[in-house]
This record gives structure tokens, sequence and C-alpha cells, in this order.
């Protein structure tokens, strides 16, 4: 049975239930299927030995979602090679690709949870009122373990850029 967490969250003040588990710093990351491309899935393994940095948005066609993006964008130019910088949405993949386009977002890693919302069940995300993944960030290290986590409680909020981009400078 997938877990549900009620008002766990909020839009606009409003309470909304997210599903699946709450993750934690020092867990092991779950896997995720997840699409690059409407024809190519990806998951965690794609990405093994390399930091993660996962920004998760509701949909990057709104304000805050367009904002988190090309911030981590930037920042993802002084990373490293050891870094990569995912973002996940349940935008469509052609409309994510439009997107970082006409952003010149060309730094970071777009990936589509619109299919089976593999993604936002294992990390706890999926909004059920609204079939999106909730805004949040998920740093994970080489090992594929939890390092950093931000839930956010409001969904209309930003993340703590710095805080996530520390995060990934402690592991370097």
């Amino acid at each position: 049975m997938t877990q549900e967490r009620s008002g766990a969250a909020h839009f606009k003040g409003n309470p909304i239930t997210l599903i699946g588990p709450e993750l934690k710093v020092g867990d092991a990351a779950p896997d995720f299927k997840i699409h690059k491309s409407l024809g190519e899935e990806v998951s965690l393994a794609d990405y093994k030995g390399k930091i993660k940095l996962i920004s998760v948005v509701p949909s990057l066609d709104t304000g805050v979602c367009d904002a988190q993006t090309r911030r981590f964008n930037v920042e993802a130019g002084g990373l490293g090679d050891e870094v990569i910088v995912l973002t996940v949405s349940v935008d469509l993949p052609f409309a994510q690709a439009r997107w970082c386009g006409s952003a010149g977002v060309d730094r970071v890693v777009t990936l589509s949870d619109y299919k089976e919302h593999s993604f936002g069940k294992a990390y706890g995300v999926l909004i059920k009122e609204f079939h999106l993944d909730m805004r949040s960030i998920f740093v994970i290290d080489a090992d594929d373990k939890i390092a950093y986590v931000e839930y956010l409680t409001e969904m209309t909020d930003h993340p703590d850029y710095e805080k996530a981009i520390g995060a990934v400078k402690a592991l370097l």
C-alpha cells in the first residue's frame, strides 16, 4: 500500500496530500524510472558515481519553478564534472526541451515524471490532488545515499538554494 501524508504540504495555504515516504538524510536513494525524452527512460543507476542534485518542480511553466531551474543551471556551471544537476517535473519531455531552449538552460538535465510518477511516489513528492511533483531538493552522494533533503511545505515558496549548493560542495 502506498503511503499518503495528508497535510504534509500546502498550495497557497490549502493543505495537500503527498504520496510516498518522507526520505531522510542517510537513507539509500530510491530507484526510479523517469523519461529523458518520450522514447528514453532513465533511472538512478544512469547517474551512478556522480553527486546528484535533484531539483523537483511542479511545472517549468510557473514563475518559481522557472526561477529555481534557472538558478540551479547557473550553479551547475561551477560544480564540476563530478556533479550532475537534474530537474524533475511532470511536464512532458518535449515541453521541457522547448522551455530549456527558450530559457537558455543548458547545464541542467530535465527529466519527466509524467507517465508513471515513479520518482514522485519513490521520493514522497507526488501531490495526490494535482498529480504534480511537490517542490523539493535532494542531494545524493556518489554512493546513492541521501546527503541533503528539503521538502518545501508551501508549493509556491523557493527552496534554500545556498543550503542545497553547500550540501553538494561538502561532498566534493
